[in-house]
């Protein structure tokens, strides 16, 4: 990404291209001009009163939702929905990303140290076909915002327009990070390299992320964890070699389907003989592929599988553990075989101070009965770990389970998993005051 800090509008202006690069700066429209207090209650209060803008542009995406790391009708609803916003804007190159940065006019606004927030939404859907029944469901085949990111891009939407309200209170500056390809964690990587975290024109001070969930039954409840959070994410493909044969004479082959189903085996009994019950390791078969014909022994079987771990100590431990197990099982039988280990995203680690610090805004808006501190980390990745890695800040989960839901509300990731509006409001209030309360303490530091 790009960036340049002269910017300049004058009445009457749309919209201003920077100098020498592609970003672009939206005139404030009248309604900024009013006087607004940074009050909890009156954020709420004005995040209400966005709702159902909010849920027109979560619906809208709903509709088209799109896969992976180019998300171009995404990117465009979002950019329409910010071009009446003083805001910064920044496009990425090698993926549809936007950034897009907040001057806060309160202070000196030409000091070097001035404080910045960063604010990240993703965008991306899965291949999944929907089976909701919604009346806004997917009109787009094997495509589906089946994890929220619809819900996540329209409260950081909503949570723009309420801060540029508020920028001349602002001593400080926030970026809004719009991100794709989260499914694939990819999109932060990319977006780091293109210079998301410094794109204030300094290092941001703090980031903080949201993930909605469609199943837990408490419907609008926040939960934060400090320190681990969620797993590390790598992936293994494995292939068997053998030498095939026919079914009546197996020792006239080298069968690689018993050898793959005792290396299948052996990846648990390690799992559990290796490594600390405390630091948990768990390795999940997804995918087993041999042969074509009942008496036909196949020269090769495949499998791959999911491995989530929760330390890089574990993690560093499972690449050679692994390799040294299937290759001593293989060698043991005659047999060889290819083993394929993908690294993928890292253990997501929130910051214990800021953590507190997001609990108690929750608490500030909502009430301490709307949050719930996680006794344990959760199975899944995310690619915000790459930020927060860089960047302390917290990452904060709400539940937001369809009311009409029940106990058989489908999770994250299924075909029939649905999400509440109601929660729009919430998710927009808290980016709010996450990034007004933080510049405030940080300006005052």
């Amino acid at each position: 990404m790009e960036f340049l800090r002269n910017w300049s509008w004058t009445a009457g202006s749309a919209a201003h291209i920077l100098e020498g690069s592609q970003s672009t700066i939206c005139g404030p429209p009248p309604f900024i001009r009013r006087e607004h207090s940074v009050s909890v209650a009156r954020i709420l209060e004005d995040a209400r009163e966005l709702h159902g803008d909010i849920v027109q542009l979560r619906h809208d995406l709903h509709r088209h939702p799109e896969l992976g790391l180019q998300l171009p009708r995404t990117q465009e609803k979002v950019l329409a929905a910010l071009s009446d916003l003083p805001l910064e804007i920044t496009l990425g190159k090698g993926l549809t990303s936007v950034g897009a940065v907040l001057r806060g006019t309160a202070g000196d606004p030409s000091a070097v140290d001035r404080p910045t927030v960063l604010l990240r939404a993703d965008m991306d859907a899965l291949p999944l076909q929907e089976e909701t029944g919604v009346d806004f469901a997917s009109e787009t085949p094997n495509r589906m915002h089946a994890c929220g990111h619809d819900l996540h891009t329209s409260m950081l939407v909503g949570a723009a327009r309420l801060l540029a309200e508020r920028r001349h209170q602002l001593a400080g500056d926030v970026v809004l990070m719009f991100q794709p390809a989260e499914e694939l964690l990819a999109g932060a990587p990319m977006m780091i390299e293109e210079g998301i975290l410094e794109l204030s024109g300094r290092q941001a001070d703090a980031a903080y992320g949201l993930h909605v969930f469609s199943a837990g039954g408490n419907t609008g409840r926040f939960e934060t964890k400090a320190g681990v959070m969620m797993s590390a994410a790598d992936a293994l493909f494995v292939t068997v070699i053998g030498r095939g044969g026919h079914g009546s004479a197996p020792h006239q082959a080298k069968d690689p389907v018993p050898v793959l189903a005792e290396m299948i085996l052996g990846l648990q009994h390690m799992v559990t003989r290796q490594f600390n019950a405390h630091d948990p390791v768990v390795v999940s078969v997804g995918m087993i592929k041999a042969g074509e014909a009942i008496n036909v022994i196949p020269d090769t079987a495949e499998f791959g599988a999911s491995l989530r771990m929760y330390s890089d100590e574990a993690r560093a431990k499972m690449q050679t553990a692994i390799p040294r197990l299937l290759n001593g099982i293989a060698s043991a039988h005659g047999l060889e075989v290819d083993i394929n280990y993908h690294v993928g995203g890292r253990v997501t680690v929130t910051d214990e101070a800021h953590t507190a610090f997001a609990a108690e805004q929750i608490h500030e808006l909502f009430g301490a009965e709307r949050h719930h501190s996680l006794p344990a980390p959760l199975g899944g990745s995310e690619d915000f770990a790459d930020v927060l890695a860089r960047v302390p800040g917290s990452f904060i989960c709400l539940d937001a389970t369809p009311l009409a839901g029940g106990p058989d509300a489908a999770f994250n990731h299924s075909p029939r998993a649905t999400f509440d509006d109601s929660v729009l409001v919430d998710g927009t209030a808290l980016y709010t005051q996450l990034a007004v309360a933080r510049l405030a303490q940080l300006a005052a530091a």
